[in-house]
């Protein structure tokens, strides 16, 4: 019945299926829907928390970069600081390693004001820096300083960098040029007139100070002094100066020298000596016969006799001493040559280097020119500085140098 009910109304079956396949395709839609809603508003909260996220993380982003430029910043002054570290390390480095070094080059250099004059003397470790320009204007430098110094002299083992507050200007100067640099002494003088003179580029550096006169004469006359001073290197202004022990002293050394050169001896003493050889047998049977051939020329007999011929005679006058310097001929011997040292070492008693016969003393000199002017003079005092005299030189050894580097 059913079926047949079915297959009478299928009009009526087909519509029924089809408002049941309709209804629940509706009801499967709502429901599809509501849970997209869901989802969209859970999507839209996720949204607004990643919004979030992400502002918080720019945020730290910026104060990373904050924190990233700050250690950056720190880490240049770091930088800056050990560079800087570094520098004055090497700075002290290499002035420890220049203090080891010998300095015994340099030049010398005067600085005037009035009647007061200073020389000073700065020492390199070579002669090619002394003829360096920055360093000559540093030495005139130490030069104009020491003339404002109320110290008068110093040198001999002085801190004379200290003295002229000159420490960190030397540094600077010793980096600079890559040498050791030392300044070594100064010493000022004043007088009624004063003049100054430097020999050979700075090699040598004079002053000399007059009392008595002044003027352009005087002036010139001492300066041509003190290229006598230069060339002839005297100790002494006069003999007066010396004392009595460098007077005995000076004699002493004149004895023995001639007492050790026989040759030079008064014939009366040295036949004294050579009769004693001969007779004493100190003399070789060789000896004695060259004697017999050739004194008939005593002159040339020592150009003959050997050398322990000579010393042997030597000998004998040292022994024999006291009873030689009291021979009248010996003395006069002695006195003629004690005479010429001091015509060597005593300024006034030397030849002037400009007279024109070849014979005027600096002290006629003098007085040649204060008669000139109108009033006397006479020198006060003078001070000659000569680069390195006194001091220890480095030796070069360029081979060894180069082996040394090499092995």
């Amino acid at each position: 019945k059913i079926k047949s009910w079915i297959s009478n109304n299928r009009f009526l079956v087909g519509m029924g299926v089809g408002a049941v396949l309709f209804l629940a395709c509706y009801l499967f839609s709502r429901a599809g829907i509501h849970d997209n809603g869901k989802r969209a508003g859970d999507t839209g909260t996720k949204l607004n928390q990643a919004i979030g996220n992400q502002q918080e993380i720019s945020a730290g982003i910026t104060d990373s970069k904050g924190t990233a430029d700050a250690i950056g910043s720190s880490i240049e002054r770091s930088q800056t600081a050990n560079k800087s570290a570094a520098e004055a390390v090497d700075r002290a480095g290499s002035l420890v390693e220049e203090a080891g070094r010998i300095a015994a080059e340099g030049i010398t250099r005067v600085a005037s004001e009035g009647n007061t004059a200073v020389v000073v003397e700065v020492n390199s470790e070579t002669d090619f820096v002394a003829k360096n320009a920055t360093f000559q204007e540093f030495v005139q430098a130490v030069a104009d300083k020491a003339l404002k110094s109320s110290v008068e002299k110093a040198g001999d083992g002085e801190d004379v960098c200290s003295i002229l507050d000159m420490k960190s200007e030397l540094e600077e100067k010793t980096l600079t040029i890559g040498e050791k640099l030392s300044i070594r002494r100064f010493e000022k003088l004043t007088g009624d007139c004063v003049a100054s003179y430097i020999h050979g580029g700075g090699r040598i550096g004079v002053l000399v100070a007059a009392e008595g006169a002044s003027g352009d004469a005087v002036k010139e006359a001492l300066t041509n002094i003190a290229m006598q001073i230069a060339a002839m290197n005297p100790e002494y202004i006069s003999r007066n100066d010396m004392s009595a022990d460098e007077l005995a002293k000076l004699r002493e050394i004149i004895v023995d020298s001639a007492l050790n050169d026989p040759a030079t001896l008064p014939k009366p003493i040295l036949n004294k000596l050579i009769e004693k050889a001969i007779s004493e047998k100190i003399w070789s049977d060789a000896d004695i016969a060259t004697y017999e051939e050739h004194k008939s020329n005593m002159q040339y007999l020592f150009n003959f006799l050997t050398k322990e011929a000579a010393a042997q005679l030597a000998e004998l006058a040292l022994a024999d001493k006291a009873d030689i310097v009291a021979d009248k001929i010996f003395n006069g011997l002695v006195e003629g040559r004690v005479s010429k040292q001091l015509k060597e070492i005593c300024l006034m008693d030397q030849v002037y280097v400009k007279a024109e016969d070849g014979k005027q003393s600096v002290a006629k000199y003098i007085a040649e020119v204060g008669k000139a002017a109108g009033s006397s003079f006479t020198i006060k005092k003078f001070v000659r500085f000569e680069v390195g005299e006194g001091l220890e030189k480095k030796n070069e050894d360029f081979a060894a140098e180069v082996a040394a580097q090499l092995a």
